[in-house]
């Protein structure tokens, strides 16, 4: 059997800037000093005259978007999540998402799989943190088919974008003639009566893995791709939650706020089910090999597995 292809979505990101910079003279790229780690390194070689490296100032270079943005460019704010949803959240509130300007943030290095950078900067809040901006769109792309469609339906829609890549190269699963990549429209990926999955980012391919080890357990589980945490699509979810009558999130992110926190809210109101959050449990991370963290924590698939036979 041939190896699975694996590809990090931060690298699929500057790819999918690389190939819009050829479609779009209006995309304009900025970065905070990162463009080696951010992957928009080859959207500066490519196309240097409309790079910005901003140096290690990302609140700045969050306003330089937003001017860029009033003049009719689209820029893409290139940073690690920590940074770009963290360090300059004050900027992404007041100067893009208040006026609600065209502004692209392509946030890397997400979640544990971030690894030996250790837990400053492994930012487990980011999805939290701009769920709470008004008219904000939040994208968590599942993989490289994925994230290059994401990117391209950023710049395709109007008002602010917050896109979430990974470091850790993951499986390419979305490779097929099928796919379609709609903002707002979650995917479904594997029918079953027993339990549902929601997942997104990295984890929708764990929870994949995870549903063939509780098929072969006799639990025929229900997977969702969630890629658009705002706007949810709360109908797919709602319909699968009135079948199975069990819900599990699956994220690579704090429980609190993400993707758990925005299914249990329409739940809650429109289809009251029993429910387990799955993702990053009131703690921070540390420091060591993505795969170890993701094990250490119950992410990948045998912990996923665990956690939902014990749910069940």
């Amino acid at each position: 059997m041939s190896e699975v292809k694996k590809i990090a979505t931060r690298d699929s990101y500057g790819n999918a800037l690389v190939a819009l910079g050829e479609k779009y003279d209006n995309l304009i790229v900025l970065d905070a000093d990162l463009a080696a780690a951010t992957k928009t390194g080859v959207f500066k070689k490519a196309f240097p005259e409309r790079h910005i490296d901003c140096g290690i100032a990302e609140s700045n270079m969050v306003g330089i978007a937003a001017g860029l943005a009033s003049t009719g460019k689209v820029p893409f704010c290139s940073s690690f999540a920590m940074f770009a949803a963290g360090r300059a959240f004050e900027q992404v509130r007041n100067s893009v998402g208040y006026p609600h300007l065209n502004v692209k943030i392509g946030a890397t290095h997400a979640g544990i799989s971030v690894g030996e950078d250790g837990a400053s900067h492994q930012c487990n809040e980011d999805i939290a943190l701009m769920r709470t901006i008004p008219g904000m769109t939040i994208i968590n792309p599942s993989d490289d088919v994925e994230a290059k469609a994401a990117v391209e339906a950023a710049y395709l829609m109007e008002g602010p974008v917050y896109l979430r890549f990974g470091r850790l190269a993951v499986p390419v699963i979305n490779e097929r003639p099928d796919y379609k990549f709609e903002i707002g429209k979650g995917v479904m990926l594997k029918e079953g009566k027993d339990v549902t999955i929601v997942a997104t980012g990295l984890e929708v391919n764990e929870s994949l893995e995870a549903a063939k080890l509780l098929a072969a357990d006799g639990i025929d589980a229900e997977v969702i791709n969630i890629h658009t945490i705002k706007p949810l699509d709360e109908d797919i979810i709602v319909k699968s939650a009135a079948k199975t009558g069990k819900v599990v999130t699956v994220e690579e992110h704090s429980v609190i706020g993400g993707l758990g926190g925005a299914v249990a809210e329409a739940l809650a109101e429109k289809q009251p089910t029993k429910m387990l959050r799955i993702g990053m449990k009131d703690t921070f991370g540390e420091s060591g090999p993505a795969k170890e963290l993701l094990e250490k924590y119950e992410l990948d698939a045998a912990g996923i597995y665990k956690q939902i036979k014990a749910f069940m």
